[in-house]
């Protein structure tokens, strides 16, 4: 997407009001490898790679479990933390970090950045990189925007707070009522076609749910135990950081 024709489509989105936001992230959502508004981390061509990324934790009824989860398989991962999360949960976040866990930029409340204004996206990204610095000894170098939504300015500031904006090229839905199996197989088939056209996986799942801190992922649990002993065996999981000097086409 980067045609004068797709800025339109954003400029009438946000002219009708409550579509806004669910027109924005048909365009840039559901598509999250543009590069329309500035260059994000998606994946570089290392078809044998895959960085399980998991947002909107720290959650206390998921997140230690999945902690022992990747720690029986040997598998590292990327933690997108809510600020607001993170700090009723330091202790758990250090745990994540401390267990070799790259820790990650969230925003403080998960707004819809698309449509906040610039003092607000600077607040909710600097209050989350300070609270990360007290947790683990220095603020986050990666940033993931709350459904995928942002504008020029957005990774403009968050470049200015030393992070690299990062998005995804493969989605799991588990907030939606997929099954774990459901969720399984759509990111076998998903990451099978990453594979198919050269490029590594960069895996969004969810130990959080960004309206409460103790919501039910339970499904995404049980689809990552579904999941690891198959992909240990067929990929090489990496952090992001994995992928700091690659090109992310």
């Amino acid at each position: 997407m980067s045609s004068v024709a797709d800025v339109a489509k954003i400029a009438a989105a946000v002219a009708v009001g409550g579509l806004a936001a669910a027109s924005a992230y048909m365009v840039l959502g559901l598509r999250p490898g543009s590069q329309l508004f500035g260059r994000a981390l998606v994946a570089p061509r290392k078809p044998e790679e895959i960085a399980l990324t998991f947002d909107d934790g720290p959650n206390p009824t998921c997140t230690p479990y999945l902690l022992d989860l990747l720690g029986q398989h040997g598998v590292r991962a990327t933690f997108f933390v809510i600020g607001q999360f993170a700090a009723q949960e330091r202790a758990l976040v250090r745990r994540a970090h401390d267990e070799g866990h790259l820790i990650a930029n969230h925003t403080w409340t998960h707004p819809n950045l698309f449509r906040t204004d610039q003092r607000t996206t600077r607040e909710e990204l600097a209050r989350t990189q300070a609270e990360l610095a007290q947790i683990t000894g220095a603020p986050a170098r990666f940033f993931r925007p709350p459904y995928g939504l942002r504008r020029a300015a957005t990774l403009t500031i968050a470049r200015e707070l030393g992070m690299t904006p990062v998005t995804w090229n493969l989605i799991g839905n588990d907030w939606t009522s997929l099954t774990a199996e459901g969720i399984a197989d759509r990111v076998r088939t998903l990451a099978a076609r990453n594979t198919e056209r050269g490029f590594a996986t960069n895996l969004v799942l969810h130990d959080g749910d960004h309206r409460t801190l103790t919501g039910d992922r339970s499904r995404t649990l049980a689809a990552v135990g579904l999941l690891l002993p198959e992909l240990v065996q067929t990929r090489r999981f990496v952090r992001l950081d994995a992928w700091e000097s690659d090109d992310h086409s």
